[in-house]
This record gives structure tokens, sequence and C-alpha cells, in this order.
């Protein structure tokens, strides 16, 4: 298991602010818009696994101390307690049941339609790019790294969001010499895909971990300049996750290591464990983010700060007012980017990602605390939706406040976009041997699904999760195959029991030369649940799709 990365600073260094400061006027940028500058990126860990999800790496990775027994109040790694709703799957732990009763059970992120779901919050809440973390891929955690990634590059392409890999070099003894191997040989392939980040035209890369100062990343001066410079040399835009402290070398940094901070693209600094006060924030602003910012813009580097919900454990939150004050501070510095850390860490406590409301959806005795931690009701979703309202600041979409605009249990997400069957939990009259419903909303134009044989009718059908509008469903065949005529009809319901007719039946051709893809488009209408019914089949006695998209627009 990776060292965490949180180093704590005595509450002693920071001395008080009172009120807010004055506003500055925006920095000038190094680079203009790209798909980190100007952007919300979010730190993705992906490093949760199971015993069942197929996972490499095996056992309870990162849910318990000792990955081969199951997470209980003993055995565990986490903080925070992950609302799990959204997932098709879960898997049962060995702590007590939750306040309500039901049983305790946690996912796995090796479950493409977990990273599927995440990537589908990052679109309905406004984030624009992922940082896939990428620690010491040499040792036995490489296969399943490796497997994360082809998985997020497959979410991100599904919903429109931009990623990229950052590596940490946390107790990575032989770093100088595999890293960048690593990214040639490996993580490379991905930048073909579109949805790979890209900065000023180069694909984007970050470092986490030169210049702090603790043994897990004992590295020199010559040898972290040394990456940097190879992987610049390779095309790349390189980001430096650095320490707090890197421009005066001190505290979390280590003395020396100025020119190898000033060689990175981008810089973002580390702030987690940092503070858990409005005025601790507001001492880091005037004290350190400040003159990080002219050092940039000083030096033609672009600035990332770190911006961070607070650690639900400690009681740091303040029902979203510190999340907000981070992220208004670091607009208000006029900063290039926003790193929000982190995603899905509930291992510190820092997570955005849903998370249990009450104390009815966290193991009972446990002590892990929930969103109403404070005695106030917060739905799951609200540090999403606080990122929502915060990349719109920082876009210049709304007017730059120190009152945070997002109320902690009203307000609806924007509509999703995209593909809105992607990943969701499927049903149907039969299927024939491993060709299951799944498979038509996995994303994998060669996976289909396949109805009992001769035996018509037959039917498929999504569950997409909540009441949307539906007003295209497009469904396709292996672009390989040869042609045929399905004859079929679309329907909706909200309840999955009283269905309406979206499509009326009628012979639909998938045919080589349009991709064995079929486009229906139909009033819209408002659904929960959409089933496509198939009567015939020219080419096969069964019905067969291998993807059923569902549409908005």
């Amino acid at each position: 298991m990776a060292v965490s990365r949180r180093t704590v600073l005595s509450a002693a260094t920071l001395a008080p602010v009172a009120g807010l400061l004055t506003d500055l006027a925006p920095a000038r940028a190094a680079s203009p818009p790209g798909d980190v500058v100007g952007k919300i990126s979010v730190g993705y860990q992906g490093w949760f696994a199971c015993p069942g999800d197929g996972a490499p790496i095996g056992g309870w990775w990162h849910w318990s101390r000792d990955r081969f027994q199951p997470p209980s109040p003993g055995n565990t790694t986490i903080v925070s307690w992950p609302d799990t709703r959204d997932y098709a799957h879960v898997y049962p732990t060995a702590y007590p049941n939750l306040g309500d009763g039901r049983p305790a059970t946690l996912f796995s992120s090796y479950d493409q339609q977990v990273v599927d779901t995440h990537f589908r919050w990052m679109q309905t809440y406004g984030i624009d790019t992922a940082a896939l973390q990428r620690f010491n891929p040499v040792g036995d955690e490489g296969p399943t790294r490796d497997a994360m990634a082809v998985k997020v590059r497959a979410a991100a392409e599904a919903t429109g969001r931009k990623f990229y890999v950052m590596y940490d070099v946390t107790g990575w003894t032989n770093m100088r010499s595999e890293l960048v191997n690593d990214w040639v040989t490996k993580m490379s392939a991905h930048a073909s895909s579109p949805a790979y980040a890209r900065q000023n035209g180069k694909p984007v890369v970050c470092v986490w971990g030169f210049g702090f100062n603790d043994d897990g990343r004992p590295f020199t001066p010559a040898a972290c300049l040394d990456v940097i410079n190879r992987l610049e040399a390779l095309g790349l835009y390189v980001i430096g996750g650095v320490p707090t402290y890197w421009r005066e070398g001190k505290n979390d940094s280590r003395a020396g290591f100025l020119d190898v901070y000033h060689a990175f693209h981008m810089i973002s600094p580390w702030m987690v464990g940092r503070t858990g006060t409005l005025d601790g924030l507001d001492w880091f602003y005037t004290n350190v983010n400040t003159a990080d910012q002219v050092d940039c813009d000083a030096h033609g580097i672009d600035y990332q700060p770190c911006v961070l919900p607070g650690d639900l454990s400690s009681g740091a939150r303040r029902h979203g007012d510190f999340y907000w004050r981070s992220i208004y501070n670091m607009v208000r510095l006029g900063a290039q980017g926003l790193y929000v850390s982190m995603f899905d860490e509930y291992n510190e406590g820092n997570q955005i990602a849903k998370t249990a409301e009450t104390a009815a959806s966290v193991p009972a005795g446990s002590g892990i605390r929930a969103l109403d931690e404070d005695g106030t009701s917060c739905s799951a979703d609200y540090y999403l939706r606080i990122t929502t309202d915060g990349g719109r600041m920082l876009k210049g979409q709304i007017p730059l406040t120190p009152v945070r605009p997002t109320p902690p249990t009203t307000g609806t997400p924007p509509p999703p976009t995209g593909d809105l069957a992607r990943g969701r939990p499927t049903s149907a009259s039969g299927h024939t041997q491993a060709y299951v419903p799944a498979n038509a909303v996995d994303g994998d134009g060669a996976s289909y699904w396949e109805s009992t044989n001769n035996a018509f009718p037959q039917w498929i059908q999504v569950d997409l999760g909540a009441a949307r509008t539906v007003a295209r469903v497009v469904l396709k065949l292996p672009p390989a195959w040869g042609a045929r005529i399905q004859t079929l009809a679309v329907a909706g319901s909200t309840d999955g029991t009283s269905f309406a007719t979206l499509a009326g039946s009628a012979p639909r051709t998938f045919d080589p030369s349009s991709a064995n893809t079929v486009a229906i488009t139909c009033p819209p209408s408002s659904a929960r649940h959409i089933r496509v019914t198939v009567t015939a089949n020219t080419g096969w006695p069964a019905a067969q799709l291998s993807a059923l998209e569902v549409h908005a627009s």
C-alpha cells in the first residue's frame, strides 16, 4: 500500500487573519486555456479493490490495513464512508450494519460501472479533468494500475471528460530509471485518446513528490531534473506536484530544489493537512500563495494550487464553507487552474465524491462521521455541487464571491449529457451463454447481448438511475457483422412497471456501411427505464445488440 501523502503542520505556524483580504487582479496566465489551464482538475485515486472483482492485486486493496481480511473497525484504512446507492454492485464487509440496518457494503474501483459512475458524476457536476494517480507500477500494483488506466480512458471518452497520468514517486526507489520508461512503453499509448488532456498542444503528465522533505522521496535535485527534462524532451507538458513551501525551501520542502521546481510547466503545491480553519486558509493565501503566484508569473509557469473540501473526520469542513473559502482564495488570486484534492480519497476524509449523509448511512458504532457531523444536513453530492459552482466562478460564469452560493441540501444538478445508459444496471427477458445484457452498456463494441434463441419477442432494459429526459436511442451491432434487419420497439417507464411507447415497432436496418448503427429519435419524454423489444431478426433467430445508448438530445 502506498504511503499517505499527509504531512500535518503544527497549528502554531499559522497566524490567524481576521476577515477577508483585498481581492487581487487576475494574474497573467503563462498559457492559454486548455485542458488544465482555466479548468477544474481532480485527483482520482481509483485504488479500491474487493475480493471477487477480478483485480490482479487481490483482496481489499486500500479498504483494509490487512488487505486479505475484510474491512472492519479494527482493520481499516478509511475515515469516511461512501454513499454507494449509484453502484450496480457492492461487496459485504465485516463492519456492523449501517445505522438504518442495511448491510455495510463497499465498492470496487476495478468494476467498470464504478469508474463510469464516477466520470458521469464529473460530467454532471462540471469537473473538466481527472488526474489518474499512478504509484510505482513496477511492483505488485502494476497490473491493476495498468488496467485502471484503461478503465479511466473508456469512462473519460464516454463522458467527454479529460484525464492525464499523475505519477506519485512516493517509495519508488528506482524512479529515475523507471518512470520515463513507463511512460514511453505503457502510458503514452493513452495519449492518442481524444480524452487525454492536452495543454499548449502537448499531452499532460504530472510528477508528484519531488523535493519533499521526508524519507519516502529521497531523490536528489539532479535526479529529479533529469526526469523532468526527459519528459519534456518527449513533447509533454509536465506538471509538478510540489511541497507547500517549494519556493522557500523550508518545512516540507528540501533546500536546493528551486531549479527543479522552475523546470516544470505548471506547479501544483500540496495543501492537504496544512490547515483546518478558515483563518488558516487566509494565512496561506497571504503568506504563501500570493508570492507563489508572483514567482510563477515571473518564470512563465502556470500555477495550479490545491483546493480541498477539508478533512471530514476532524470536523474541518464547516458544511462547505471551508471548501468554498479554499476555492475563493485561489480564484481571487488569479490561479491558472485548480486541483481538487481529492475526488475519491475516503482514506484521508478529503473526498468530494458522494459520501454518507447521516449516521443512518454509516456503520453503527464505527465513529465514522457523516456529512451532517456539525448538525447541518448535506446531500451526498453536496461537495460535487460546490465544485460545480467553484468551476463556474473560476471561468467567470458567476461573479467572484466569498459567500458560498451552494445550498447544502437543495438545488438540482445540471442535466447529464452523453450516453445516459453507459454502465447502468440492465435486465433482459433472457440471454444465451455469456452474452449477457450488461454487454450492451459496457462501451465495448465487440461484446454484445444475445437473447434466448428461437423465442421471439425478446427485450432488454436499462435503468438510468433516475428519471431523465430521453430524446434519442442509439442501437448498435459489432461493426464487422453482416447486414440484418431487426424489428423492434422502444418504450420508457418511470417506475419499471408501466411502460409507454417512445418509438413504435418497425424494421430497423443494421448495415456495416453505417457502422451497424441505428439511431431512433423520439419525442422528448421523461423515463428512468428504457426497454427495447425485438420481435424479428433476419440475421439470427434472436435479439442482438452490442450497444444500447440513451441520449437526452
